[in-house]
């Protein structure tokens, strides 16, 4: 007789993935530390988009000055100053969550309801700093909403970050629960490879800067979680029947 609850937890992403926030969020919170640090640097769309394949704020930066301003990496104690400079964009982008600019994709409010009323563990598994995830949170689903979630793992918590596995694995472990029994839910293919590396199904629900990645091995690929009034486009993948992604659909996508 087939298990009828196979899923006991379900592992979001953050950016791109909860909320499209990479274009008009934290570009727009880079440019606008750089120019408090009175550098001439400009991250258009773009070149974000290109930087985007690099994980992680701090690793974004390094990588831009290697490989468009090297000679920025002559200054003194080069990785506090990164650090730093990476603290003023988060504040940037603290405050943009304040004013509310980003909502949450389609179907996500939606899903981490019927998820909390299934009683299915919640958990975040992503390279975005801590500040970030509940700035978001907070601004989308209220204050309370940041206790919702059993495990968040975020930011340099572990030495490596998507794509490698690190963050899964670290969230598998408190969570207590094997991968067969979690779904990741991302929107890139670092992610893909990042929660596939750590054996965990992953459903990809493309954004703006991935829709062109590669996505094989994912369970299926959407544009989005869709919500009963509007569908969303099945990209690849597992042929879903209904046109939103909830409990019951996840809990299919485990076989």
């Amino acid at each position: 007789m087939k298990n009828q609850k196979k899923l006991q937890a379900v592992l979001f992403d953050v950016d791109g993935t909860l909320a499209d926030t990479e274009q008009d969020g934290h570009r727009v919170a880079f440019n606008a530390a750089f120019q408090q640090f009175n550098l001439d640097w400009n991250w258009d769309i773009d070149l974000y988009g290109k930087l985007l394949e690099v994980t992680g704020g701090k690793e974004r930066i390094r990588y831009y000055m290697e490989n468009f301003v090297p000679t920025e990496l002559n200054r003194n104690d080069v990785t506090n100053w990164i650090a730093t400079l990476h603290k003023v964009k988060t504040k940037y982008f603290e405050s943009q969550m304040e004013t509310g600019s980003i909502p949450l994709r389609p179907g996500v409010a939606r899903l981490i309801q019927e998820l909390r009323q299934e009683k299915i563990k919640l958990a975040i598994a992503t390279t975005t700093t801590m500040e970030n995830v509940t700035s978001l949170l907070k601004s989308t689903l209220g204050a309370e909403s940041i206790g919702w979630f059993d495990v968040i793992g975020a930011g340099d918590i572990v030495p490596l970050k998507k794509p490698a596995p690190d963050i899964y694995l670290w969230v598998l472990n408190q969570l207590n629960l094997p991968a067969q029994q979690c779904i990741a839910i991302e929107d890139s293919e670092n992610g893909l490879k990042s929660a596939r590396a750590a054996q965990i199904p992953t459903l990809i629900t493309v954004s703006g800067y991935t829709n062109q990645q590669s996505f094989d091995g994912a369970v299926a690929v959407l544009s989005d979680l869709g919500e009963p009034a509007k569908s969303f486009t099945h990209i690849q993948g597992t042929t879903i029947t209904k046109g939103w992604i909830d409990y019951e659909t996840l809990n299919s996508l485990m076989d």
